[in-house]
């Protein structure tokens, strides 16, 4: 017997009957956000094609070298977003400041956070890449957007996900109803569910850090990281290294396997490195809705009050106990 097809946007739809106060306007900027992905999703499958791979030659406010994707995904997403009367404005990790919607478009009640093309290095060599996005509704009552919609605690999202562009292009999203994944067919045009109410497993057999930064790494992860590889049968280890280096492809491979992902502070960047609006607190809050848990370390991502647009802090994500073991190796070290 076949099983029922659902789309994406079938599946928003239903959703949003079942809230009897529902407007309409959020499943609208879900839906937004499905076709810039489709978009994108394109481009990249015919990326070795186009004059679309290597760099443009600018550098974005982080300091990190700009691919071409890199600017067209941006492109995609300001114009599709930006003019979709959604958003009342939007942030990206390629921009310093906030994004305002374009003069004489409407303006909506959420707010937009983006990382366009998560893992852009990677793109010349075929390697999964993603985009990430996070939303918020609007805290200041009327206008453009400013800077303070945007700086909320991770927990006050209303909604998160990613888009994974690699051997099928994938869309998990969450809207605090559990955590759902879609499959693009490329064929139908439509992103079909493929995972529904994804669950993290409790504890897993894989890490994933980048162990290249071993000598920077403060003790506590040091120690972590050899307690994963010791033969233990009675804890089921040692468990399997993989780093990809994309963190959507990375998380990705987390939440379906389970395990745990570990981007900690070292000597050299004692803040951290990924940024907590754009990468840390979306994926975050994926994690908690599938039973996972994300911390720095030492606090809960969702609780971090924002104090700037590109804050960076620590990220370690993944199963509930395999990320509790490693805050209690960090907390006894400290």
């Amino acid at each position: 017997m076949l099983k029922p097809i659902m789309t994406i946007s079938r599946y928003i739809l239903e959703q949003q009957i079942q809230n009897p106060g529902a407007t309409g306007r959020f499943s609208g900027l879900l839906t937004t956000i499905t076709l810039a992905a489709k978009v994108i999703a394109r481009e990249v499958r015919k990326s070795g094609l186009l004059d679309i791979l290597g760099k443009t030659g600018d550098v974005n406010v982080q300091g990190e070298q700009v691919t071409k994707l890199d600017e067209f995904s941006h492109k995609v997403i300001m114009d599709t977003l930006g003019r979709s009367g959604h958003v009342c404005a939007l942030a990206s990790e390629e921009e310093e400041s906030i994004i305002e919607i374009p003069e004489g478009y409407p303006l909506g009640r959420y707010v937009l956070l983006l990382d366009p093309l998560d893992g852009s290095s990677n793109i010349d060599v075929n390697v999964s890449v993603g985009t990430i996005f996070s939303i918020h509704r609007r805290i200041t009552r009327e206008g453009k957007g400013m800077t303070e919609d945007f700086l909320q605690p991770g927990h006050r999202q209303v909604g998160a996900g990613y888009v994974v562009y690699g051997s099928s292009t994938m869309m998990v999203y969450s809207t605090g109803q559990g955590v759902h994944g879609f499959t693009l067919d490329p064929e139908v045009g439509e992103f079909l569910l493929s995972h529904e109410n994804i669950r993290m497993p409790e504890k897993g057999k894989i890490y994933s850090i980048n162990e290249g930064y071993h000598d920077r790494w403060e003790r506590g992860v040091d120690e972590y990281i050899h307690y994963l590889k010791r033969e233990d049968k009675e804890t089921d280890r040692p468990y399997s290294s993989r780093y990809i280096g994309t963190l959507v492809a990375d998380f990705h491979r987390t939440l379906l396997y389970g395990g745990i992902f570990l981007y900690p502070s070292d000597r050299k960047r004692p803040h951290g490195k990924l940024r907590l609006l754009y990468e840390a607190a979306p994926m975050a809050y994926l994690a908690e809705q599938a039973g996972g848990l994300a911390i720095t370390g030492r606090e809960r991502i969702l609780d971090i009050q924002p104090t700037s647009l590109h804050q960076r802090i620590p990220l370690i994500i993944g199963s509930r106990q395999d990320v509790l073991t490693a805050e209690k190796f960090i907390r006894a070290a400290s």
